[in-house]
C-alpha cells in the first residue's frame, strides 16, 4: 500500500502511573499473550499493507527501540524518531519529524495515537480517504458513551437520568489520514517550546482555511487505554477474540 504510518509513542503517560514508572504507556501489556499495545497496532498496520512505519517516541523510547528493533519479525520497515524539547506535543512530534526529513511529503501519512486499540479496517480508511480528494480524514465513532451518569434538570428537579448514555455524536479515535504536503501547514502554528497538539491545532487550523477534511464513520472497535483506570476494566480475554486474526495469519498462538 502507498502510504507511510506514524504512531506517536511519545508523552510520559502520567495517568497510567504506576505503570508507566517503568514502561512507556504504548508497552502496556495487553490481552492474554501479554504483547505490548504497540505490537497490536503495528501488526494491524501491517496486515493492512502498510511497509514502512515511523516511530515517534519520547520517554524510555529506548525500550520500544529495543523490543520491534527494524520490524522485520513484523513484516514492517521500522524507523525511529525521539522527541525534541523544542517541540514538544503532538504535533510538535510531526513537526520534528518533518525537519529531520523522515516523512515524505508526497505520500499519505497514516497518524495512529500509540494508545488507541482498534481494529479499524486501515486499508478501507485509506481508500475512502483517496477518493474524497480530501487533505486529511479523520476516523470517527458514533457509538461512544460518556464515562459518567447525565441528569436532565428542570430547575433543581431531576426529570431524566441515564447511566453513561450514548453521546451522539461522532468523536475521534485519534487515527488520521493526511497528506504529506498538507503536513507542513503545523509550521505556522509553531511557537518555540509550546505544546503543539494534532487535535486541539492541527485540525482546527485546516477547517478554519477551508481545507477539504473528511470523516470515516467506522463502527469498530477501538478502546483508549490511555489512563489506570480504563487499562485495569479491559477485557483480555475479549481482546483474544478480536485481535486473534492478527498473530494467525504468520503462524502464531
Amino acid at each position: 500500500m502507498d502510504a507511510y504510518g506514524v504512531v506517536l509513542c511519545g508523552g510520559r503517560g502520567s495517568r497510567l502511573r504506576p505503570l508507566s514508572y517503568y514502561i512507556p504507556k504504548p508497552m502496556v501489556p495487553i490481552g492474554r499473550r501479554e504483547r505490548p499495545l504497540l505490537e497490536y497496532i503495528l501488526r494491524l498496520m501491517a496486515f493492512h499493507g502498510l511497509k514502512d512505519v515511523l516511530l515517534l517516541v519520547g520517554y524510555k523510547g529506548n525500550q520500544i527501540r529495543n523490543y520491534f528493533r527494524d520490524g522485520s519479525f513484523l513484516g514492517l520497515k521500522l524507523s525511529y524518531a525521539y522527541d525534541d524539547k523544542d517541540f514538544p506535543g503532538t504535533g510538535g512530534a510531526i513537526l520534528n519529524a518533518l525537519r529531520l526529513g523522515l516523512l515524505p511529503e508526497d505520500s499519505t501519512i497514516l497518524i495512529y495515537y500509540g494508545d488507541i486499540l482498534s481494529d479499524i479496517n486501515l486499508e478501507e480508511m485509506l481508500k475512502a480517504h483517496r477518493s474524497s480528494g480530501a487533505v486529511a480524514t479523520l476516523a470517527v465513532s458514533t457509538n461512544y458513551r460518556l464515562p459518567v451518569s447525565v441528569a436532565e434538570l428542570n430547575e433543581d428537579r431531576i426529570v431524566r437520568f441515564e447511566e453513561k448514555p450514548a453521546l451522539r455524536l461522532p468523536v475521534g479515535i485519534g487515527i488520521l489520514a493526511v497528506e504529506g504536503e498538507t503536513l507542513q501547514h503545523i509550521a505556522n502554528l509553531h511557537k518555540k517550546g509550546h505544546d503543539l497538539d494534532l487535535m486541539r491545532d492541527f485540525i482546527p487550523y485546516l477547517i478554519e482555511r477551508g481545507m477539504p477534511l473528511k470523516a470515516y464513520i467506522t463502527d469498530a472497535f477501538w478502546y483508549d487505554i490511555g489512563s489506570l483506570e480504563k487499562y485495569e476494566k479491559l477485557d483480555h480475554d475479549d481482546v483474544e477474540r478480536r485481535f486473534a486474526f492478527l498473530f494467525r495469519d504468520r503462524g502464531q498462538v
